[in-house]
């Protein structure tokens, strides 16, 4: 045997389709990827879509014998679609389990895109009649929503955020005849989900094409009608002529359906690549990870065929308000608590915070305390707390808490505050809120900061206040808070629990 026979044999083969013959049984897909069409347009090509949402319509192909494929579109970056087009758009999912680890092929993806590279084709995606679905996974900031705008009332887009401005510059210097504009043109060059898909659904209006569901899956309240609002903010404003004719064409042909989405997922590491090449046989350079745990709630209102998701188990209801709520602020909620908590306390992932003496009674408190804030119809909160407590003490996820805590001041004003609003216009007392509001205080220091986008902000509340409660007043006040800002108590009582975290005590 030669030297190059035995590298040979010591590097497994890449991941692909002329390689699925060679996975062990327990490993292939639930589907032959050749089956598929594209069907679904999928923005945000990160691990979460890949652990969930592509899981699931993969399932729901394979059980109904409907092709529908995905075409996913990375917003920005190419990083994400190479190794997948590299692998024939397979990869693999690991379930972790707390007594072991799963792990199979999936076969949901017929394209990888970047939307900007790519605007063209995914222009023709979306003007395309046989793709009925859009969904969406950008996180919160993807959005370009105006600081706690409420979408019944007025305005959602941040038309002045520098991206969506010069999007909107775009159009009018790219409007054409009738507002459209190729990949070449100032159009084909739009940098923002919101503008993208406005521009789509724009040309798809024109055409006359079947009415279209566009689902966003990311973790904010009402975000259905949060992304609605949103691409009618943004066609309003664009330069394109007939922008009038689009939008009420859409009224009656796009639907916007709220969801909620569950599922742990946390970011790949070497660890998990070795792991899952050991599992396949084979080198997955695009392999992603998650919790047993899984929920789909859906806003059973669409306006074209979509996916059979049911058929694996998701929920379709006619209002995902007390659904979205729950998860909101009891899981979202609970999660932001552990990260800036476990954090001072010298923990690094979910699993460390809960093995505290105050770990599960935080989590179980905090839900308690949370409760009376939600409206009816949904889960019970003692049973949902309690399940979270299972989930969140799962040893083999390995969450760091570091992801969790990054976009703080994006994502509490959805988690924390209207609760807190409500339960303090009540006179009801929120000692654990005021406890994790300290976590994140303490995490905003220039030192300690987490990525945020308003991180120098962040550090200015720190270096323009040394006192602590005028600290707490500045960071309240960046999150879109000035009446919590003003609420005294509060301020003080936040500002009273610096010490102990200082000293990584956490008092639950």
């Amino acid at each position: 045997m030669t030297a190059s026979d035995r590298t040979d044999r010591a590097v497994p083969p890449r991941l692909g389709r002329a390689t699925l013959h060679r996975l062990p049984h327990e490993c292939r897909p639930a589907i032959d990827p050749d089956a598929l069409r594209t069907r679904v347009v999928h923005f945000g090509l990160g691990a979460f879509h890949r652990a969930h949402q592509a899981v699931w319509t993969e399932q729901a192909a394979a059980r109904s014998g409907e092709p529908w494929g995905i075409t996913a579109v990375a917003p920005r970056s190419p990083a994400a679609a190479g190794p997948l087009r590299e692998q024939d758009l397979l990869y693999s999912f690991t379930e972790r389990r707390p007594d072991g680890a799963a792990t199979r092929v999936v076969a949901a993806l017929t394209g990888a895109l970047v939307m900007t590279e790519d605007a063209a084709r995914v222009d023709a995606l979306l003007a395309d009649p046989e793709v009925t679905v859009v969904t969406l996974t950008v996180t919160e900031k993807g959005y370009h929503r105006l600081a706690g705008r409420d979408p019944r009332e007025g305005p959602v887009l941040d038309r002045a955020a520098p991206a969506i401005a010069a999007d909107l510059e775009r159009t009018v210097a790219g409007a054409g005849i009738g507002g459209r504009g190729g990949a070449g043109s100032s159009a084909g060059r739009l940098s923002t989900v919101v503008g993208r898909l406005a521009a789509g659904l724009a040309a798809r209006m024109r055409s006359g094409a079947a009415p279209l569901t566009v689902v966003s899956c990311d973790n904010m309240a009402d975000n259905g009608a949060v992304l609605g609002a949103a691409v009618r903010d943004f066609i309003a404003a664009s330069g394109w002529p007939d922008r009038r004719t689009v939008l009420d064409r859409m009224a009656t042909a796009v639907a916007f359906p709220g969801t909620v989405v569950d599922r742990i997922v946390p970011a790949t590491t070497d660890t998990d690549l070795a792991r899952a090449a050991m599992a396949l046989g084979q080198r997955d350079a695009a392999a992603v990870t998650g919790e047993p745990y899984r929920s789909w709630v859906l806003e059973d209102s669409f306006a074209a065929p979509r996916p059979p998701w049911e058929l694996d188990g998701a929920l379709f209801v006619p209002d995902t308000t007390p659904y979205q709520l729950t998860k909101l602020r009891l899981l979202n909620g609970c999660h932001s608590a552990l990260a800036y908590l476990g954090s001072a306390a010298g923990r690094t992932t979910v699993a460390e915070a809960l093995d505290t003496d105050w770990g599960a009674p935080l989590v179980r408190g905090l839900c308690a305390e949370l409760a009376p804030t939600l409206p009816p119809g949904g889960p019970d909160p003692v049973a949902y707390a309690a399940e979270l407590v299972a989930r969140f003490r799962n040893p083999a996820m390995d969450h760091q808490l570091r992801q969790i805590a990054t976009d703080g001041s994006l994502k509490l004003p959805e988690r924390w505050l209207p609760a807190l609003r409500t339960l303090r216009a009540a006179g009801t007392p929120t000692p654990l809120l005021e406890v994790a509001l300290a976590g994140w205080v303490y995490a905003t220091h220039p030192d300690r900061q987490a990525a945020d986008p308003a991180a120098e902000t962040l550090a200015d509340c720190w270096r323009g206040h040394p006192e602590p409660t005028g600290t707490v007043r500045a960071l309240l006040t960046v999150l879109g808070a000035a009446d919590l800002a003003d609420d005294s108590a509060l301020t003080g009582a936040v500002a009273a629990r610096l010490p102990a975290l200082r000293a990584g005590r956490i008092e639950v």
